[in-house]
């Protein structure tokens, strides 16, 4: 476990619908990668995940960002993994591996990299019972010769992050009050907006609740590829009454024998089954709903989505890929110039 020394565990954010006002507060990117505290306090350097896990061992290329550190110092901050401009999530899922060999191989071929965004403690110091803005001086004044994350005080500046950094993969804005100290574990001075995108979907299955009510709990939804198969993009629970009876009515009347792309089919070898087959039964692809959802992770949906409306006027034929994978566009941000010093 962290040493006792050390604030611990890692702030953490409220989940808000808009952006404070920028009086008082401070804007950061939201990096979409594994939250690491960075810290060498006691003897040799070792690196936290939020729930307390040693990560050196996966990330073994960070020894050579960690030999930056001074003794008795610490660092919170995000490991990300970039390529072309992106973060890459998947590629970092990927580390979390038992082989050495594996691990050392992806190393060398994809290198994780850290952004530190919070100073907690220097030599000895310790920073994180100053308030923010001092920590952000000391970070930048200090620990130049690491990667930090870009900070703004303006409003604007954090609308258009917003509105942008999904390009470059990021996962939204943090706003950290500013006069605040570093407060371990608490949401008390940090919120987070993550900018929610809608996408019209075909249902292509469901699942009956397991509690034997004859209700229905669970759509599958899909989406068609360019080669006009229907792939399994993620699941949609947690109906209004009236549109669940709806769906009782409707689905059971189209269950099909066909099926998505077994590339991508539920159940066997998806995130949300963890190996276990699950009971679903497919439907004819005709019912297109809206759904809203936060991300995209290995052509899935990350979180479940959330039901908006049906979509009567939509060709199940129009939901394509498409609509979550926007193209990048001439300007948009790219990681490597976030992090430009």
């Amino acid at each position: 476990m962290p040493p006792k020394n050390l604030p611990f565990p890692p702030m953490e954010a409220e989940l808000v619908e808009e952006l404070p006002p920028a009086e008082g507060w401070q804007y950061e990117p939201k990096w979409d990668g594994f939250r690491g505290v960075l810290e060498n306090l006691g003897g040799g350097l070792r690196l936290w995940s939020r729930n307390g896990r040693p990560l050196l061992r996966y990330f073994p290329e960070l020894s050579d960002v960690g030999a930056l550190l001074p003794p008795e110092s610490a660092l919170d901050g995000e490991i990300i993994i970039a390529q072309k401009g992106v973060l890459e999530f998947d590629a970092l899922q990927l580390r979390l591996h038992p082989a050495e060999s594996r691990i050392r191989r992806l190393a060398a071929e994809i290198p994780a990299e850290y952004v530190a965004f919070d100073l907690l403690v220097w030599k000895g110091a310790p920073v994180w019972k100053e308030p923010l803005e001092k920590r952000r001086r000391e970070l930048e004044r200090k620990a130049k010769k690491f990667l930090l994350s870009p900070v703004s005080r303006d409003r604007k500046q954090a609308e258009k992050w917003l509105a942008r950094l999904e390009q470059a993969g990021l996962d939204g804005v943090i706003a950290k009050r500013l006069g605040s100290p570093y407060r371990p574990g608490s949401r008390e001075a940090v919120v987070k907006v993550k900018p929610y995108r809608t996408a019209d979907c075909v249902i292509v299955g469901f699942r009956w609740s397991d509690k034997g009510d004859g209700r229905i709990s669970t759509l599958l939804l899909g989406l068609y590829g360019d080669d006009g198969e229907l792939d399994f993009v993620g699941h949609c629970s947690g109906f209004p009454a009236s549109v669940r009876r709806e769906l009782e009515e409707k689905l059971p009347k189209m269950v099909s024998k066909g099926k998505v792309s077994d590339k991508r089919i539920p159940g066997g070898q998806s995130r949300w089954s963890a190996g276990k087959e699950l009971d679903w039964n497919p439907v004819r692809p005709k019912l297109v709903v809206e759904v809203r959802y936060d991300k995209l992770e290995r052509n899935r949906f990350r979180h479940g989505t959330k039901f908006i409306r049906f979509r009567p006027d939509k060709d199940p034929a129009d939901c394509t890929w498409d609509q979550v994978r926007p193209r990048r566009k001439r300007g948009d941000p790219t990681v490597d110039n976030l992090l430009a010093p």
